[in-house]
């Protein structure tokens, strides 16, 4: 018995390759919730109520899946060049407190049509400034780039941590670390009235658009996916892989920091240290079940944000924990990993 790497693939199997591991996912958490005595169909139907059975709960699903896109979509971007993006929770984070120093501070009087834009190209900037440092360490000294946006995510919280609670903290905050408010014309408009969806989600889905036009029809998308393939050869083929991998890397690290910008300007308001509940990490796995596709990144963050809004409503009407959620979207990524590797390769006599 051997693995021989399938030559071609199918549509078949690349469309049915995600949909599988989904349901493997789901029948393995089942197993879970039989486990904690709740009936399995049941426990799934309350999931889909409680995220799309009534208007609040479908707004509020979307306003969870927007971070989860930009972030699925930074992580897609960099892996799919080989650049290993593990920051983007830092990267989230620093995005998101420089639109409120930067909304704060400077632009208090500054109508609305200005700042909106202004504070968005801030957030995505702060976003890259953190993943640049990790690229140029590995291009300059060869140094692992895992290791390094790893790392740089605590280096980040703590800074965040410190602005709140010294020059950038809220006096009317009756002592709670948080963050000075954006102003209110800097806020991101309302989709849905009365709900906290925003105009983020249609920026997200937008980018999703853009990023998949940019990644195969352009030129370079595809010195990218070579730099991604295979690095010595882009290199002998003439693709400048250094400069390639930093605009990867600002690609991907501007999409980071542009989800941690509008989690500001379209929900909060201000930056507390709780912010993220951890969307950098998550948009991992949100890029992984999409198979680093940028339109599939869309579907897989709908998928995730409904397994953790609905959750709450499966625990309130069957008592059990809401950590089935957590534990169906980690196993979805690593069903998702074996389907992938069975799409590549198929077992040979």
């Amino acid at each position: 018995m051997r693995f021989e790497r399938r030559e071609h693939r199918p549509l078949a199997l690349i469309i049915l390759t995600p949909l599988l591991a989904v349901a493997a996912a789901l029948a393995l958490s089942g197993l879970l919730i039989a486990a904690a005595g709740a009936p399995v169909l049941e426990a799934y139907w309350r999931i889909l109520i409680g995220a799309f059975g009534s208007r609040l709960s479908a707004t509020e699903t979307l306003t969870r899946a927007t971070p989860l896109m930009l972030t699925g979509l930074a992580a897609a971007v960099a892996f799919r060049a080989r650049v290993w993006n593990i920051g983007g929770e830092g990267q989230f984070y620093l995005g998101a407190i420089a639109v409120a120093a930067v909304g704060s501070q400077f632009l208090a009087g500054a109508p609305g049509y200005l700042s909106i834009p202004l504070l968005l190209v801030v957030g995505a900037i702060a976003g890259m400034v953190l993943l640049i440092v990790p690229l140029w360490l590995r291009l300059r000294f060869s140094v692992d780039e895992v290791v390094t946006s790893l790392l740089l995510n605590f280096v980040a919280v703590l800074l965040v941590s410190m602005l709140i609670d010294g020059p950038l903290k809220d006096p009317l905050a009756f002592g709670w670390p948080q963050s000075q408010s954006v102003p209110d014309v800097a806020m991101l408009p309302k989709l849905v009235a009365r709900s906290r969806l925003h105009w983020g989600f249609g920026i997200a889905v937008a980018l999703a658009f853009v990023v998949h036009f940019v990644q195969s029809r352009t030129v370079f998308g595809l010195k990218s996916r070579a730099a991604g393939l295979s690095p010595e050869g882009a290199a002998f083929a003439g693709v400048p892989l250094a400069r390639t991998l930093l605009l990867v890397a600002c690609l991907s690290g501007g999409l980071a920091g542009l989800a941690g910008a509008v989690e500001v300007m379209g929900v909060k308001g201000y930056v507390t240290t709780d912010l993220s509940p951890g969307f950098g990490y998550s948009g991992i796995v949100v890029a992984m079940l999409a198979g680093l596709h940028p339109l599939g990144v869309v579907l897989a963050a709908l998928f995730t944000a409904t397994m953790f809004v609905g959750a709450d409503g499966m625990s309130r009407a069957l008592k059990i924990p809401t950590y089935i959620a957590d534990v169906t979207v980690a196993l979805s990524l690593i069903t998702m990993l074996v389907a992938v590797f069975f799409a590549q390769y198929r077992i040979r006599r």
